[in-house]
């Protein structure tokens, strides 16, 4: 079953075991008559979800008389599931859900129907889109996939003890050397980070850090650039801050957010994801500090974000995050597919953002009429599980802007260059996160760039 944790680390894809559920709309209440039906994959498999999703796909069919069949994928079954599926020639019509990288898998087997998927986007009219997620989901021209919602990475701190410290907010790596170097002590960590070998979420982090000091996965020509002298930078800034002031041991993203959450780190890098959490909204993953016994919302409360980090060999800070888009495969049923998308992304998109607002945020800001129609509800949307309340009960106008605004400035290694398919391939073997655990042990950043850089190369090698 899909975690909070696996939501908030992006799509990891492996040859594992098969496993699938689905979950048929009768349309029976639509006037649906069978003769007229698609197939819709949902890349999610947590239930509630699940089941939210079903109640607007329902809403769909009722309007339409189109029947839908929902079939829940979970994250880490979607690669084999897809190859399985084409093999049979069985693909689904719709899969909604999808990370970046996953959009270029599609696109690089020629899966993607770019067509209707253009047409989509037009009849829902491209400036009432991101111009940034329209960028990162397309390949030159051509439109992979409609971009619905983003999650962001970012910096959390706590402001408490920064303004204790007389210290300035965290957004460059010598303002975070800084500020963990005099905010360590024994009883918390100036930072903790990811560190995990293997793990996508210790590559995410990485790529986040690297992008602020201008290092790439690849230059404009293909070229892998993880040796250069920036990615060096970057991996040897890394690696002084978890070795020297982070918690023993190595870190995911379940570790970091438990740390954090007890009072134990003063900064921690997690996605827009753990924002309900973080407010005490969610009862299996509460804050658990000393003052949040007597208020729940206390680390809320006292947290501020940074979205860009800057190092000194960048041109400029750089945002990491992820769009999650819809998209229309090969030989679909192209008309109803359409259909489908497009009221998931107008009358559906309500509900739809609803399902988890802190890790859905609409790319899609508004209609031709009402231009900031959706990004002005969603800061007004309940988040939480257990609870529900607004992310605006807890968080300070100028967090919600910094996530709102996330979309904007996202970047991601290899897709500007050309290179998205090799970012979706590195999913499978992680060398990045590889390296990083290597360096948080203290080994050498230079030898351990090159390692990573290798293993690109022949990842790429092996995509030509």
């Amino acid at each position: 079953m899909k975690t909070r944790a696996t939501a908030a680390a992006m799509a990891v894809v492996g040859l594992t075991a098969l496993a699938l559920t689905g979950c048929t709309s009768s349309g029976d209440e639509g006037g649906g008559d069978g003769g007229d039906s698609i197939t819709f994959w949902l890349q999610e498999d947590l239930p509630d979800r699940v089941a939210a999703t079903q109640e607007i796909v329902d809403a769909f069919t009722e309007k339409t008389g189109i029947d839908v069949e929902l079939v829940s994928v979970a994250e880490d079954q979607f690669a084999q599931l897809l190859t399985s599926s084409a093999a049979a020639g069985d693909l689904p019509d719709v899969i909604g859900g999808i990370s970046l990288p996953q959009v270029r898998s599609l696109s690089a087997n020629e899966f993607v129907d770019t067509d209707a998927v253009a047409a989509t986007i037009d009849a829902l009219d491209p400036s009432t889109f991101s111009e940034n997620a329209l960028t990162l989901t397309s390949d030159g021209d051509t439109a992979l996939a409609v971009p619905s919602e983003s999650w962001t990475q970012m910096l959390f701190y706590r402001t408490d003890l920064f303004e204790a410290a007389g210290l300035d907010a965290p957004d460059s790596y010598e303002s975070i050397l800084a500020a963990a170097k005099e905010l360590d002590s024994d009883d918390v960590a100036g930072f903790v980070g990811a560190t995990a070998p293997g793990d996508a979420f210790t590559e995410q982090t990485f790529e986040q850090i690297a992008l602020g000091n201008g290092c790439e996965l690849v230059n404009k020509d293909g070229d892998v650039e993880l040796d250069s002298d920036a990615c060096v930078s970057a991996f040897e800034f890394y690696g002084d801050l978890t070795e020297n002031y982070s918690v023993p041991g190595a870190q995911d993203v379940d570790t970091t957010r438990a740390t954090y959450f007890a009072g134990g780190a003063a900064m921690f890098i997690w996605s827009s994801f753990v924002l309900d959490e973080m407010a005490g909204l969610r009862e299996d993953a509460k804050p658990s500090c000393a003052e949040c016994v007597a208020d729940p919302a206390f680390l809320a409360k006292n947290t501020g974000v940074v979205t860009s980090i800057a190092g000194p060999d960048g041109d400029a800070a750089a945002q990491f995050g992820e769009i999650t888009s819809w998209t229309i495969t090969e030989g679909a049923n192209a008309e109803s597919s359409q259909s489908f998308i497009e009221y998931m992304m107008s009358d559906g998109y309500e509900p739809w953002i609803a399902i988890a607002p802190e890790g859905k945020v609409p790319v899609r800001t508004g209609t031709a009429d009402e231009p900031t129609k959706f990004s002005d509800l969603w800061a007004t949307l309940p988040a939480g599980v257990d609870t529900k309340a607004p992310l605006s009960d807890f968080y300070a106008p100028e967090v919600l802007e910094a996530v709102a605004a996330g979309p904007q400035d996202l970047a991601r290694w290899g897709i500007t260059q050309g290179q998205g398919s090799l970012l979706g391939a590195l999913q499978g073997e992680l060398p990045v996160s590889t390296a990083v655990s290597d360096v948080a042990q203290g080994g050498d950043p230079a030898e351990a760039a090159a390692t990573a850089a290798e293993a690109v190369r022949s990842i790429a090698e092996s995509l030509k």
